[in-house]
């Protein structure tokens, strides 16, 4: 094996730990904020209320959520990368793991806690996955081929969106609180953060492996 080859794997090999750990990291870091009962970041909103009805687990609702905005990504000609594909099950099997294994917070400071821990967390989980370049998650897919669609900003599109899940989430049932805001002020410096830390250099020569969108096209969220 030449040395460029080498390389190359050594590259990919990074790419996909942090495509996985990113992922798996979002999940538990969701599941923080679940437990901390201080409100949730807006698709959680969404995912919480339809599993208080469904009676499924918030993991498989968000499976099953990722796999119908992916559905959506069709007449939006969107191409999905492996990150889109492995974003729509292990999020969600994450977040069921980590449910499991961490009980609901008692007491303010528990709860403050917990909400920091997964704001934070979530930031990180998002320069791991976002850095990694494998492509943008279903709910960010969405919002870059409705911009492209409609003409309207990614400002615009994304908080439409945004509304409408929290809405929609808070009416079936989803926690909205002082969590819900904490993030969304939060995430956006935190993610810039780690995506600063966690970039990937380039390869060292061109690579056959899939590598859809860059970090900035990737906007944000898994």
């Amino acid at each position: 094996m030449s040395t460029s080859a080498g390389l190359r794997g050594i590259h990919l090999t990074r790419r996909l730990l942090q495509l996985a750990s990113g992922l798996a990291l979002y999940g538990a870091s969701a599941a923080l904020l679940v437990r901390g009962g201080l409100g949730l970041e807006p698709w959680g909103v969404l995912h919480q209320g339809l599993s208080e009805r469904s009676g499924l687990s918030m993991g498989v609702v968000s499976i099953i959520v990722g796999a119908t905005v992916l559905l959506l990504w069709i007449p939006l000609r969107q191409r999905p990368g492996l990150g889109t594909v492995s974003n729509v099950f292990v999020v969600g099997l994450a977040m069921d793991a980590t449910l499991a294994l961490v009980p609901d917070a008692h007491g303010l400071p528990a709860r403050i806690t917990l909400l920091v821990a997964g704001i934070v967390l979530n930031g990180v989980a998002t320069g791991l996955y976002i850095a990694a370049r494998f492509g943008p998650g279903p709910r960010d897919g969405l919002m870059t081929g409705l911009n492209r669609v409609t003409g309207r900003s990614i400002r615009l599109v994304r908080t439409s969106i945004e509304i409408a899940v929290v809405a929609t989430g808070f009416a079936l049932g989803g926690s909205v609180g002082i969590g819900t805001v904490a993030y969304a002020l939060a995430i956006g410096p935190l993610a810039q953060l780690f995506l600063r830390v966690f970039a990937v250099p380039p390869a060292p020569a061109s690579s056959p492996v899939v590598a859809a969108g860059s970090p900035e096209q990737a906007i944000l969220r898994p």
